[in-house]
């Protein structure tokens, strides 16, 4: 759907706004792969009316069980915990090799168990309640953070909230409230990051 790409756009507008020029690199998941492509044009007519001096490499990351464009080849049966981008056969394939090629950019995928890892991070860290989709853009820059370069602007897209899919932060969280404590002060006090009173 070209109007959709044409919102999407927009979205790159926003990351030059703010940051007053576009990063070195754009870091996103793909599923259908309009997400990359439409990031892509926004960057470059922004660069063509001059309102950014580079354009950004795009790096695509998918789920390693629905990572067709990694792959080279269509993906019959795709099996991710990243719902949102479990896709076999993506409608913007083309378009986004096209993106990857023109930006010097890379595909590459992570395990669900390394989006999982991601998904805890931002929630835990940066106090983000991402869908596991969205958390594989930064699955995979911590997978690739060798590659970039010193001084680099790197900006992750989380492209949905959590509650897409709320079921999986049920699923995964880790919370000993839940598990179960033993019903003494000590173990509700350590639960609670409480220090027992010195004797």
């Amino acid at each position: 759907n070209p109007y959709r790409l044409e919102g999407q756009k927009t979205a790159a507008f926003e990351i030059v706004d703010n940051l007053g020029d576009a990063p070195d690199w754009l870091c996103i998941p793909v599923g259908n792969a309009g997400n990359i492509c439409a990031y892509w044009m926004g960057f470059c007519q922004y660069h063509q009316q001059g309102k950014c001096d580079r354009l950004p490499q795009m790096m695509g990351f998918q789920a390693y069980g629905a990572s067709p464009i990694v792959a080279g080849k269509v993906l019959e049966h795709p099996e991710t915990i990243a719902t949102a981008i479990r896709v076999g056969n993506p409608a913007s394939w083309e378009k986004a090799i096209a993106a990857q090629e023109a930006s010097k950019g890379a595909f590459n995928s992570v395990t669900d168990q390394e989006i999982l890892d991601a998904y805890r991070l931002l929630a835990s860290q940066e106090g983000i309640f991402c869908e596991p989709a969205s958390a594989t853009s930064v699955a995979g820059l911590l997978k690739v953070k060798d590659q970039v370069p010193t001084g680099a602007t790197v900006v992750c897209v989380l492209t949905g909230n959590g509650l897409k899919d709320p079921d999986t932060a049920i699923e995964h969280s880790k919370n000993p409230l839940t598990e179960g404590i033993e019903p003494t002060t000590a173990a509700v006090a350590e639960v609670m990051g409480l220090k027992p009173k010195e004797a």
